[in-house]
């Protein structure tokens, strides 16, 4: 699969196509409606290829201004960009920028797009077998072996922000939970975007293996996660390469991660809290539940969350132990006595190489 980072790539799908999942940084310019394409296929699969073209040229023929208008504002955003982060070489036009437009698997409509651009004097090219293609090609990605490091704690650990330090200090890294937009437990949507659909963290996650693949056999940090993260699933075959890969425990004192998470969620919406509480409570049982949302209402935040990390701990344990059994050899524990990203960043590196 060819490298379209340095690309204008522009997907022709309807909104609802586009919507539901896409190559990560593509543009959504669509060639119809989700109500014209509706048209056009039925048209096509009804009467015949000729009228199902007719109808798309009448829809076609009135955008054809904006579509150039549109490709143009892009290119110059593109060319602004790169100037401004000092990547653009002396004497280079926005034309220099290639338009890789595509639709479903590389058809029609991909094909009218890029004939007007063309047209226009834009350098284009189409993605052959559109869509379709970039998705298994991201299904492939999924399928194979890569050199994992594993990042577990218990809950208000920080392990997330010592990955991202860890990517500061030239270490391969992936965020699934920033991928997942989803930070794993029942409050685990509190503070963070929309989840997207399945397909796209899975092309979210195979461009992101791709790119790290790509520096040999380096490692790759990844955070200790359930298979389940919120609404999303990690596939079954990398998850249990990572079930597989060495795991590095990070262990911190009950209060510095009890502190952490009062200052992660601390200023959340109360509502959002309580609501999430409920969602556990025949796990966490009614007396905790009951203690636990008792405590957010008098604004006992240590001691609402102090309930509920004692409920988390006691889960991840559990998971910890079969995780270890399904290791089969040691791991590593990292003692700290404060959740400093920097500092836990290195005794990481410390122990790992």
């Amino acid at each position: 699969m060819a490298d379209y980072r340095h690309a204008l790539v522009i997907d022709v799908r309807s909104p609802d196509e586009y919507a539901h999942a896409q190559i990560p940084g593509a543009y959504s310019l669509p060639l119809f409606s989700n109500e014209e394409r509706k048209q056009v296929g039925t048209a096509y699969k009804q009467e015949s290829r000729e009228n199902a073209i007719k109808i798309g040229l009448k829809f076609f023929g009135p955008k054809m201004v904006s579509i150039v208008e549109q490709v143009e504002a892009w290119k110059q955003e593109m060319q602004a960009t790169a100037k401004k982060n000092g990547h653009t070489h002396k004497g280079e036009q926005p034309t220099e920028f290639p338009i890789v437009v595509h639709c479903w698997r590389g058809g029609m409509r991909s094909a009218g797009i890029a004939w007007l651009l063309d047209l226009y004097g834009f350098k284009v090219y189409t993605i052959r077998g559109g869509y379709k293609v970039f998705r298994q090609w991201c299904l492939q990605q999924l399928e194979k072996e890569y050199p994992f490091k594993i990042l577990g704690g218990y809950t208000g650990s920080g392990k997330t922000a010592v990955l991202h330090q860890l990517k500061k200090l030239g270490e391969n890294m992936i965020d699934l939970e920033g991928l997942a937009s989803h930070k794993g437990s029942a409050f685990g949507s509190i503070n963070m975007p929309k989840q997207p659909s399945q397909e796209m963290f899975e092309n979210q996650l195979a461009l992101a293996l791709h790119q790290t693949g790509q520096q040999g056999q380096k490692a790759i940090w990844l955070e200790d996660e359930s298979q389940r993260i919120g609404s999303i699933n990690i596939p079954t075959v990398l998850f249990r390469s990572m079930r597989k890969a060495d795991l590095y425990f990070l262990d911190i004192p009950f209060a510095e991660r009890l502190n952490l998470i009062v200052q992660d969620y601390g200023k959340g919406d109360i509502e959002k809290l309580v609501n999430a509480i409920i969602r556990i409570q025949k796990r966490l049982g009614g007396l905790e539940t009951k203690n636990a949302i008792q405590c957010l209402l008098d604004q006992d935040l240590e001691g609402c969350f102090t309930i509920l990390l004692r409920y988390y701990d006691k889960r991840y344990a559990k998971s910890l132990e079969l995780h270890i059994e399904e290791l089969a050899k040691p791991y590593c524990c990292i003692a700290s006595e404060s959740t400093n990203a920097a500092d836990n960043a290195y005794r990481l590196l410390q122990l790992g190489q």
